[in-house]
């Protein structure tokens, strides 16, 4: 039973991490080894399947991410991060940083995928945390959350537009209702999720490298104006392009150079090029020293890409075993409500296939004969996938690994804090929809 096998495999990787302390990196590959051989997949098959999982894995965050992390670092060592952490602490209180993760986390992550919104504000939120004295994870935990919850519930993110369009249905209807759903839920989680004593127990330090150590007097700060500027640029040309292609026929020769520049890829290079100028020789830091915070970003981030890289290969292994066909088979004549059962097909592809995008598109596909039967609106099946498509977070999800890396967790702490949250970010929105669909009927 593939399932199981998961679940052992799971189990393996545990011990492998906790007890033998195996590096993260080989004991992923493996378990996907050995769960892959165990599922059927064939031995001269299983090299490709682990090598395309490393590869699309890679191929789809490698470049974001390191280019966030120097954004990030140059923007930190020229005190840009802490001018914008001074300015939220100002205008929220010390008492108010919670608030102010969710409320830019949420405006930033409506447009931007969970992995490039992270990279953005998490040396703000780093910064925060030092700042204020606070534990890392009462200040991270509203931002990866409120980031997580927009990411995996609404348009115009993948998995969420994927599924309307296999759905037929309203991306901005399905946007609108999503939005109902995903503000006060993300926010409450957010906010109460940090404060239950066994995640106030866990105090992890910031990770080496990822933030500048020092601190910097008021007269030696840049520019408010330059430093959110540039932390927001690649939200206004990614939230830029999405609106121009919602907006402008296919035919519109400016399109494809929208598309371009609104690239999450291409609009973080824009900003590390913006960056290295206004934070370096504008202000009058050299070209070398401006290098030189982009090398440190780049060592800082080798093993994190590696180990995400790694969830991506164990998840290429579960789908190439035929995981989701047989979770197809199993649910083809449950029957219960359509909202509930999209819902249910969806988080069982994510604890079994490890990526959110892979489940949705996947249950998408599945959930499709459901409409054939009329009486719920695409829009409420889309959104009862895409919350579906949250829960349970574990080990075969590379989004696992990067909040464990980054928040400097153990692997049972990542679980005790990111399973546990999705998990009930996850039926949170179900009862949302469900509560929706009495009300629109």
């Amino acid at each position: 039973m593939p399932l199981v096998v998961v679940g052992i495999g799971v189990l393996i990787l545990l011990f492998l991490m906790t007890k033998l302390k195996v590096n993260a990196f080989i004991a992923l590959l493996v378990v996907a080894t050995g769960v892959g051989l165990v599922q059927g997949v064939p031995a001269a098959d299983l090299p490709d399947a682990l090598t395309k999982g490393l590869g699309n894995q890679m191929a789809s965050v490698m470049a974001l991410i390191t280019l966030g992390a120097m954004v990030g670092r140059v923007m930190g060592d020229a005190g840009a991060a802490q001018r914008i952490a001074d300015s939220l602490i100002k205008l929220f209180g010390p008492r108010g940083v919670q608030v102010a993760m969710v409320v830019t986390s949420m405006l930033i992550g409506i447009t931007m995928f969970y992995e490039a919104a992270f990279v953005i504000v998490v040396p703000i939120c780093f910064t925060l945390a030092r700042s204020t004295r606070s534990n890392l994870l009462w200040v991270g935990l509203p931002m990866s959350i409120s980031l997580s919850t927009m990411h995996s519930y609404l348009p115009p993110h993948p998995g969420p537009t994927a599924v309307a369009g296999v759905l037929h249905a309203s991306i901005g209807l399905t946007l609108l209702y999503g939005l109902f759903i995903a503000v006060p839920v993300g926010g409450i989680v957010a906010l109460v999720w940090p404060r239950l004593p066994f995640v106030r127990r866990i105090d992890p330090e910031i990770p080496e490298g990822l933030v500048s150590e020092r601190e910097f007097a008021e007269d030696e700060l840049p520019g408010l104006g330059w430093s959110v500027g540039i932390a927001v640029l690649p939200v206004v040309l990614i939230a830029g392009a999405a609106i121009v292609a919602l907006i402008t026929s296919a035919t519109n020769p400016v399109l494809d150079a929208v598309a371009f520049i609104g690239n999450p890829t291409i609009a973080e290079l824009i900003a590390l090029i913006i960056a290295a100028w206004a934070f370096g020789p504008r202000i009058g830091r050299s070209v070398h020293e401006v290098t030189a915070s982009c090398t440190d970003a780049a060592k800082s981030m080798t093993m994190i890409l590696l180990i995400i890289a790694a969830g991506g290969a164990f998840s290429g292994v579960l789908k190439a075993g035929g995981t989701s066909d047989y979770i197809k088979t199993m649910t083809d004549h449950w029957s219960i409500s359509p909202i509930i059962l999209a819902w249910l097909i969806a988080a069982l592809l994510r604890v079994a296939l490890g990526s959110a995008t892979v489940a949705t598109v996947t249950a998408s596909a599945v959930v499709l004969p459901l409409m054939a039967h009329g009486g719920t609106k695409p829009e409420l099946m889309t959104l009862a996938v895409t919350c579906g498509s949250i829960a349970f977070s574990h080990v075969s999800d590379p989004g696992f690994w990067m909040f464990k890396e980054y928040f400097n967790l153990s692997v049972l702490d990542a679980i005790k804090v990111r399973t546990t949250y999705t998990t009930l970010l996850a039926v949170l929105g179900l009862l949302g929809v469900l509560a929706e669909q009495a009300i629109l009927g």
